[in-house]
């Protein structure tokens, strides 16, 4: 009778094990799918009232990305290149872009690979030389490197971080950014081993130390996604000058109010 028992226990054991393997495994095959959300869309119906120009960003493996330029003058104001988060299309960003009809400023916003009705498929190499790809195209414009502020927004914190690294552009903003990927995915996945099986990991946590540029870091104490507690490390770590923009009752996706545009022309009044 105990032995029995014990064989249904080993019996039960067994299956349980090889139930969360194949988990595991379907996780590992499917994880970017998890991570890259290009159809979700949740700042859609916004009508642009700033001009852009619609662009091709030719990449250095063959792909072509949109984007919008909205150019005011580029030798006397500095210029934005907008790296967005890990969901929606460059229309989810409408809400944003148009609050710099009214500043001094230039910019350029893309879409990632696989999004906004772009070819490929979202990696964190890809997301790199997409990044570095918009980089080298604004280059091409006229826009010396002093002049050039990257703003990246949750995700795309992760490729500013990685091209601001030992650079001397004027700036960089992080909007919700996070310490790593493994960090942020290991809070919603606490029972799947995310640091052995994760394949893009952006570590923010250990690049942005090697910035020595302007660094501007925004968060708010209710972001559900990315803990406030990632951004207040970063801006911790960060190295000087730093500002930050730390505000109560923002979520992930930060309210675009009168207090935070005054933060964004305050810090780009100071790189002058």
């Amino acid at each position: 009778m105990l032995n029995n028992l014990k064989k249904k226990i080993v019996q039960i054991f067994s299956v349980l094990i090889f139930i969360y393997l194949t988990f595991l495994v379907f996780i590992y095959f499917n994880q970017r799918n998890l991570l890259y959300h290009p159809n979700e869309n949740n700042y859609s119906g916004n009508k642009l009232t700033v001009k852009v120009e619609e662009v091709k960003i030719p990449t250095s493996d063959n792909i072509l990305l949109n984007g919008w330029f909205h150019k005011k003058d580029i030798k006397n104001y500095k210029t934005i290149i907008y790296f967005h988060g890990n969901a929606g299309t460059l229309d989810d960003r409408i809400h944003k872009l148009n609050h710099f009809k009214d500043i001094d400023i230039n910019f350029l916003i893309i879409a990632w690979r696989g999004f906004s009705g772009n070819a490929g498929k979202p990696t964190e190499k890809g997301l790199y030389i997409d990044g570095q790809s918009a980089l080298n195209w604004i280059l091409k414009q006229g826009v010396k490197e002093e002049n050039i502020i990257l703003y990246g927004e949750s995700l795309g914190t992760g490729i500013a971080t990685e091209i601001a690294q030992n650079k001397n552009y004027a700036g960089v903003i992080l909007e919700t950014p996070f310490t790593s990927m493994t960090a942020t995915a290991q809070k919603f996945y606490p029972y799947i081993p995310v640091s052995l099986l994760l394949k893009d990991r952006y570590e923010n946590e250990k690049k942005v130390k090697n910035i020595d540029i302007p660094i501007l870091i925004m968060h708010g104490e209710k972001d559900n996604i990315v803990p406030f507690s990632m951004g207040k490390k970063i801006f911790k770590i960060a190295n000087e000058p730093k500002y930050s923009y730390f505000t109560k009752y923002d979520n992930h996706m930060m309210e675009y109010d009168d207090q935070l545009i005054n933060t964004l022309k305050i810090f780009f009044k100071s790189l002058n």
